[in-house]
């Protein structure tokens, strides 16, 4: 009898790849002046942020680096005025070969959150969207990087935050994502636990606390 041979391993960058052509196909589709639950951002916008990140890195401090920040908004300004099938299409192909973010290791570790969320900031700011019923290598992996980032996703939460998945690796584990009380807990699907911790709209998703706390921790300062 033989045996069955083993599946390939899933990419480190599958899911930031996918999310990043899922992304590129709606912006195309809802056009450059569509909504986005970025705050104050066109779809037009969020492409140019998304075009300096990988292409500018002189820019791109500003994006974590408040004392920059003015550089990066002129910059991303001039870039926005771009044909926007041009800049959806830099999007499309990424950082230059010489970026570190080329690597698909790096790739995966500072994108696949990165496009999923801002995946579901244009689908999400569009009338009639629903939740994505997510595959077991995307859940995974977007689990993986959320419990690798909480600490520092999560360092400005006031409440402590554990997350009861329903899906992925840890499904129906309780996992600590920021230690601290009083305690909010998230119970849904992994990408509605993604999107709580980074500030967005999500739905089937539970948080469980009191009114202070789970107040607290949908509005604190991501």
């Amino acid at each position: 009898m033989t045996s069955s041979p083993a599946a390939a391993p899933v990419p480190a960058n599958a899911t930031a790849q996918a999310e990043r052509d899922a992304l590129c196909d709606l912006l195309l589709a809802t056009g450059p002046d569509a909504a986005t639950l970025c705050s104050g951002w066109t779809t037009r916008d969020l492409a140019a942020h998304l075009v300096i990140r990988e292409n500018r890195p002189d820019a791109a401090l500003g994006i974590v680096l408040p004392p920059v920040a003015p550089w990066t908004g002129r910059v991303q300004s001039d870039t926005a005025r771009q044909d926007f099938a041009s800049l959806v299409e830099s999007v499309r192909q990424g950082p230059p070969r010489w970026s570190p973010q080329a690597l698909a290791p790096v790739d995966g570790a500072t994108n696949t959150i990165e496009f999923f969320v801002h995946h579901e900031d244009v689908r999400r700011a569009q009338d009639g969207w629903e939740p994505r019923e997510l595959d077991a290598p995307t859940s995974d992996q977007l689990w993986s990087r959320l419990r690798d980032g909480s600490r520092w996703l999560l360092r400005r939460s006031p409440v402590g935050v554990m997350a009861t998945p329903t899906d992925g690796p840890d499904a129906g584990r309780e996992v600590r994502l920021r230690g601290g009380e009083p305690v909010v807990r998230l119970v849904g699907p992994v990408g509605e636990i993604v999107l709580a911790c980074y500030g967005r709209l999500t739905r089937g998703l539970e948080v469980r606390g009191g009114g202070p706390e789970v107040t607290a921790f949908l509005s604190f300062p991501r």
